[in-house]
């Protein structure tokens, strides 16, 4: 037997994804229109999402690796450019970065936040850097410094806030921190299309050049001004999208709840047994896309967890460093650390107090033994 979720009941699963009759009758709506591709669905989603980013232009495309992609096309990264990356992240930070022909350079992680080190982002600096890209890494915003680091530097500031939506650090939304953000609506994520992703562009020339690049280069049929790729999203997407984003908001709400739940009933927990639980920097308001926490013997709890009826997430065990795409030696002790080290609870705004309850005690549990 299973739950509304697909997973065995009894089971807390790690992720909840929510689609209920809106979207199906938004997709109903579309299909019944014979208009299927980018069209009206899209621009509407598009001004829709602008609203949370500071009225910011925004693009539409079909994944958060297409994003990330265009962003940097349109910023002009390119061969024999370097961008600042971390390696803990998945590997789509990376790839989008290779795929422009430009190098990623690996730069290390804070141990609290898992975001990009600004010193680390400062010694690995060369003439050849051209851009910085923080990932927003679990919901939570990285440092400001490294707006300052280049903005100082003369470099551009390319947020990967896949798993973000609505974050926001110093009271300005996560996506109009720097001159390019992405965003992804991947099933997992804090609100979905699907599949679908959204450049955030610091002007309306970014923009242009990003709606050039995920149309072959054109705004009108067959006046292709450059060369580009077909990376447009459907109508069909865009409809699920539109409700998605207007549930966000109150997910985004039970997910800093639920947060806070957990925080407060593992405080002892975590202070008897090793575990370093989640922490908020000053100033950020994470959106807790993951609640993720550091265990000595990690895999031995997940294990321990699995058995209890309580799913859990281990994002990212192999550095994207250490991948064979890119297999390089380097030394980031603090990336090896949490690799070695973290796993995601269950916060998704599916959970309820019972779910929230047996997390808790299957933890105490797992780690009592």
């Amino acid at each position: 037997m299973r739950s509304e979720l697909g997973t065995p009941v009894g089971l807390v699963p790690a992720t909840g994804v929510l689609i209920g009759a809106e979207e199906r009758e938004a997709v109903d709506r579309v299909l019944s229109s014979g208009l299927l591709a980018q069209g009206a669905e899209v621009a509407t989603f598009e001004s829709e999402f602008a609203a949370y980013v500071h009225d910011r232009p925004c693009v539409a495309v079909n994944s958060g690796t297409s994003a990330l992609l265009l962003g940097l096309l349109a910023l002009g990264i390119g061969r024999g450019d370097e961008v600042v990356v971390p390696s803990f992240s998945f590997a789509a930070t990376a790839n989008a970065v290779a795929l422009t022909g430009a190098t990623p350079v690996f730069a290390d992680i804070e141990p609290r936040h898992f975001c990009l080190d600004p010193a680390a982002v400062l010694a690995a600096l060369t003439p050849r850097t051209a851009a910085v890209m923080p990932v927003h890494l679990y919901g939570h915003p990285a440092s400001a410094e490294l707006a300052a680091v280049a903005e100082r530097h003369g470099l551009a500031l390319v947020e990967d806030a896949a798993q973000a939506h609505l974050a926001a650090l110093d009271g300005r939304p996560v996506g109009t921190l720097g001159q390019v953000a992405a965003f992804s609506f991947y099933p997992t994520k804090n609100m979905t299309c699907g599949e679908g992703g959204l450049v955030v562009c610091a002007d309306d020339a970014l923009a242009r050049r990003v709606r050039l690049l995920r149309n072959q280069g054109m705004e009108r049929r067959y006046a292709n001004e450059i060369v580009g790729y077909n990376a447009r999203m459907t109508d069909i997407h865009a409809a699920i999208g539109r409700v998605q984003l207007g549930r966000l908001p109150a997910w985004t709400r039970t997910r800093r709840a639920n947060a806070t739940f957990l925080s407060a009933a593992l405080d002892d927990v975590a202070a008897d047994h090793g575990l370093t639980l989640p922490a908020i920097a000053q100033g950020a308001e994470p959106v807790w896309h993951q609640y993720t926490l550091r265990a000595p013997r990690r895999d031995e709890l997940v294990a321990t967890l699995a058995g209890l009826g309580v799913q859990t997430g281990v994002y990212y065990p192999t550095p994207i460093h250490r991948l064979p795409a890119y297999d390089l030696d380097l030394d980031l002790p603090v990336t090896a650390a949490a690799a070695r080290e973290v796993l995601s609870l269950p916060v998704h705004p599916a959970l309820d107090q019972d779910g929230l309850e047996r997390i808790v005690a299957a933890t105490a549990q797992a780690v009592a033994e």
